[in-house]
């Protein structure tokens, strides 16, 4: 298979170095299905929906995601650079869309506002990305590198951060009862708030 059709469901299906980059698609049902070394960079999927698909070292970076649905997705060792997440649908009645990230680059991209309880993000690079107003209770956010990402008004009660670094969160701006930290990059924690560690 090279491409897609427009309003098909694709059930138990593998798709392998499809190289789709800048293509737009619409109204798609894609469940069970496998994604692997795919490059669907800039692509568009409108109205799509993506149920227990993993995708495998795929390039998704800037992919335009509009009205287009998730549900028991897993990315591993993908590029997901520049990604809006906000611009996807994300039905009240879920808490938990079950979305899991391991090895992955998704930086630049934005969470904001969302809620999505339970969100597994394991070794991956989360540079300059926001997660401002967001609801994020329970996630493992762990191994990873949140250098300049942003919280603000973040729910991140018992998230698990161990083994992250480089991230700022302010405790008096954000929700962390029962958070996980490190206990060295706790200690960023503190000096946000002004306070001086002494030896």
């Amino acid at each position: 298979m090279k491409s897609f059709t427009d309003g098909m469901q694709y059930l138990d299906t593998q798709f392998k170095k499809l190289e789709l980059p800048d293509i737009h698609y619409t109204d798609i049902e894609f469940e069970e299905c496998l994604f692997e070394d795919c490059d669907f960079s800039r692509a568009k999927f409108k109205q799509c929906k993506f149920i227990n698909c993993d995708f495998v070292r795929c390039n998704l970076s800037l992919i335009d995601l509009s009205g287009s649905k998730f549900f028991g997705a897993t990315f591993q060792e993908s590029k997901l650079v520049g990604v809006d997440w906000t611009k996807a649908t994300w039905p009240v009645y879920h808490l938990d869309f079950e979305l899991k990230f391991q090895r992955c680059i998704l930086n630049d991209s934005s969470f904001f506002g969302l809620t999505l309880n339970e969100l597994i993000a394991d070794a991956c690079k989360l540079h300059e990305v926001d997660f401002r107003e967001g609801d994020f209770r329970k996630s493992t956010l762990s191994g990873c590198d949140f250098t300049h990402s942003l919280f603000m008004n973040t729910n991140l009660e018992n998230v698990d951060f161990s083994e992250s670094t480089d991230f700022a969160i302010n405790v008096l701006e954000n929700k962390v009862k029962g958070a996980k930290f490190s206990r060295y990059e706790a200690s960023s924690l503190l000096e946000l708030l002004g306070i001086e560690l002494v030896d």
